[in-house]
Formats: C-alpha cells, sequence, structure tokens
C-alpha cells in the first residue's frame, strides 16, 4: 500500500508534517480528515516522478503542453489566483486545486506552468519554489506572498489577498486606458480628416484659382502650400509618431537617459500627476500587501524598487531600502525625494510608529486611487473642450482660406 506524505494544520493552527498509508491519494485525504487535520500539502511518498510524463522543462514538452511565445498577460493571471484562492478557501488540498485548475486551462503560458508546478509539488517541492521556475507567470512578488502564506499556514488567506490587489490594479489599469481611448479616437479621426481635405479637397479648388487666374490672399496660398506637401509626402505623416517613439527609445538605451525622460514626464501638466499618482498608488498598495503578509520590509521594499515603472521613483524606494537597513525610517528619505505629498509622509510615519504601518499603506493607496479617479475625469474634461477648440480653429481657418478667393472672385463678377 502506497505511503502518502501530507504538511497541513492541526485544530489549534499549528503545522503538522507526517504520513499515511492508504490505496489513493482520495483515501489518504480521507484518513487525515478524520485525523483532525487540514491538509495543505500531499505527495506520494518517494514521489510521482515526470519520467512518465515527459523530460520536463528544458527536454520533451509534457502531455498538454504547447509551443508558446512570450508571457502570461494580467488578466488571466487574476483570474487563476482568484480561483485558486476560492479552492482553497473551500479546503481544497493545494495539489488539488492545482490539477483542477489546470484542467480548465487552455493551452498557453499559464497551462505550461501549471503542469510543471503539479510535478513539482508531487516531488515534494514546496508551492513558493514551483512557482519560482516559472518568472513569466509569477513574479517576485507573487512568489514572496505565497512564500510568506505557506510558512505562516494562512495560504488562503494571502491568496485572497493576491487577488484584491491584482483586481485592484487591473481596475485601475482598465481606469486609466478606458480615459484615453475616446481622446485618442477623436484625434486620429480629426487627423484623418484634415488629411483627406489636405490631398483631395484643396487641390481641387487650387485648379479653380488657376483656371480664372486669381489674386491669392496670403492665407490662401499658406494652405495650398501646405497642401502640396501633404500630397507630395503624406506617407511621412504616419512615421512622426513612429520616428518620436524611436527617439525616446534611443534616449533610454542610457540609463542617464531614460532617467531623464522620466523625469520630464513628472512635469508633463495633468499627464505628471497622474503618473505621480498611479505610482504611489501602485508602490503603497504593494508594500502594504507584502508586509500583511508576513514578507520582510526590505524584501518588500526590494520587490516595489523592482516593480516601479519610473527610474526618479525606482532611485527613491532604493534610498528608502537604504535607510530602513541602516536602522533608519521609511518617512524621512520620501520626505527628502518631494515625490510624495507631506500627507503620505506623515500617515507613514504614523504607521510606523504605532506598527499598523500595512493599514496606513492600504489608505494611502485607496485615496491616491480616488484621486487618480478625479483626475483622470478632470483630464477628460479639460481635453473634450480643448480638442473642439483646436478642430475649429484648423477647420475655420481652413474654410475662410478657401473662401476668401471665391469672394472676391464674386466681386469681380458682380462688377
Amino acid at each position: 500500500m502506497p505511503t502518502y506524505k501530507f504538511e497541513g494544520m492541526d485544530s489549534a493552527s499549528h503545522q503538522v508534517k507526517d504520513e499515511v498509508d492508504a490505496a489513493s491519494e482520495e483515501e489518504a485525504l480521507k484518513k487525515i480528515k478524520e485525523m483532525g487535520y487540514f491538509v495543505s500539502k500531499i505527495a506520494e511518498s518517494g514521489g510521482k516522478k515526470g519520467g512518465k510524463k515527459g523530460k520536463g522543462r528544458g527536454g520533451k514538452r509534457k502531455k498538454g503542453q504547447v509551443m508558446t511565445i512570450g508571457g502570461v498577460s494580467a488578466k488571466e493571471l487574476t483570474t487563476f489566483t482568484r480561483q485558486f484562492s476560492t479552492l482553497q478557501d473551500a479546503g481544497l488540498p493545494v495539489l488539488r486545486s492545482l490539477r483542477i485548475l489546470e484542467r480548465q486551462l487552455r493551452p498557453g503560458v499559464l497551462k505550461n506552468a501549471l503542469i510543471d508546478v503539479v510535478e513539482d509539488v508531487e516531488s515534494g517541492s514546496s508551492l513558493h519554489e514551483a512557482f519560482a521556475k516559472h518568472p513569466k507567470c509569477f513574479d517576485r512578488l507573487y512568489v514572496n506572498m505565497v512564500k510568506a502564506g505557506e510558512a505562516g499556514g494562512a495560504l488562503e488567506v494571502i491568496l485572497k489577498r493576491l487577488a484584491d490587489f491584482k483586481e485592484k490594479a487591473q481596475q485601475l489599469k482598465r481606469r486609466i486606458i478606458g480615459a484615453m481611448i475616446y481622446p485618442s479616437v477623436v484625434i486620429t479621426v480629426a487627423v484623418l480628416i484634415v488629411s483627406f481635405i489636405m490631398i483631395y479637397i484643396i487641390p481641387k479648388f487650387k485648379k479653380i484659382f488657376e483656371d480664372f487666374e486669381l489674386e491669392l490672399p496670403y492665407a490662401t496660398q499658406v494652405l495650398i502650400s501646405i497642401s502640396n506637401w501633404f500630397v507630395s509626402y503624406w506617407y511621412v505623416i504616419p512615421l512622426f509618431p513612429l520616428m518620436f517613439w524611436i527617439a525616446i527609445k534611443l534616449i533610454c538605451l542610457s540609463k542617464s537617459g531614460a532617467y531623464a525622460v522620466d523625469r520630464f514626464k513628472l512635469y508633463v501638466p495633468i499627464m505628471g500627476q497622474l503618473i505621480k499618482k498611479t505610482a504611489v498608488a501602485r508602490a503603497t498598495r504593494t508594500l502594504g500587501t507584502l508586509v500583511s503578509s508576513g514578507v520582510p520590509i526590505l524584501e518588500g521594499l526590494s520587490i516595489v524598487r523592482e516593480t516601479a515603472t519610473n527610474l526618479v521613483f525606482e532611485q527613491a524606494f532604493q534610498r528608502v531600502y537604504e535607510s530602513i537597513r541602516e536602522g533608519d525610517t521609511i518617512a524621512q528619505p520620501l520626505r527628502e525625494s518631494r515625490l510624495v505629498d507631506d500627507m503620505v509622509v506623515n500617515m507613514i510615519e504614523v504607521g510606523e510608529e504605532t506598527g499598523d504601518l500595512d493599514t496606513m499603506l492600504f489608505k494611502i493607496a485607496d485615496f491616491y486611487e480616488e484621486e487618480i479617479d478625479a483626475l483622470v475625469k478632470g483630464l477628460i474634461d479639460i481635453l473634450e473642450p480643448l480638442m473642439i477648440v483646436v478642430l475649429g480653429i484648423i477647420i475655420g481657418g481652413i474654410v475662410i482660406s478657401l473662401f476668401l478667393p471665391l469672394l472676391k472672385l464674386m466681386e469681380g463678377l458682380a462688377k
């Protein structure tokens, strides 16, 4: 009869490691439950090696794995985390939960990773060690939180926090992207309409003016010159944004150039404030989630620093990391950076003094996410009339420039 090794908790929430003889895993789970233990991990003694399933990572693909390119989308990982959290909360063993999720996933990077994770856990590896082998799917934040959950015997609680964190991050990202769709569409349509007028409409008026041998006003001459440029070099128009993007990328190849670009972004009206508030909201929620999950503060700050999308903030978090390592506070280097409001520094200072840092970090994140919503709404409210005014000036200028010669022609005919 096979022997199954298991890890779990007893009724007093103490961690237990033991083994039980049973004909199958289901029977082993039943016996362990009768013993009064809550199972977090179970594997047959000696492990079910991957020989029957394939050679593993770096060798032949296992059954169910497919050729893939790229990583895992944030939406897919968020859904997986929420489902995993729900299964753990329902009391299912880790291995069984992973098998259920692996079976229902579509072929892709995450399914490939889970097939390997299931095999590693069956072989006796801890869950966070199995996840750490797949950095394309599970980043340092994910792995460290799972590690803290396993060490504290509260994996289902940690997974719930992780799912909440990822859902909040997704909501924030969707709000910002959704707000940018409307002005982007309007600007694109406006550029297409103006280009059509310049390339197809104005040349027809130009021919009329030449046939009547009219003396053209200066505004009309400028408009026709612009139209001639559009007709001759229309293919350059889409190259402008592409060349701008390439230029930025070339500048960002050096660390000093990337830092200068990131610093400049912070001074762009409205957009700079949006970048700042987004960075603060993301950093405080990440650190709050890690601290509340039992991850050491230095490890948490290291993860926050690595996940910063702006080099200016990355350097600020580096100074905070060094301050904590030397036994100082988080608040002081943040105050010196002048990147965050005094309110943020004061709340963090209170959190450090009271030992309730994670709660304060969550409050800061909630406040800043509300600020981001208000800022995005304000940006849209400003962009709408601004785009109407700019388009009105452009179209109005074109119409006036075209009709000035026609008015002169009508005056000449009237005489």
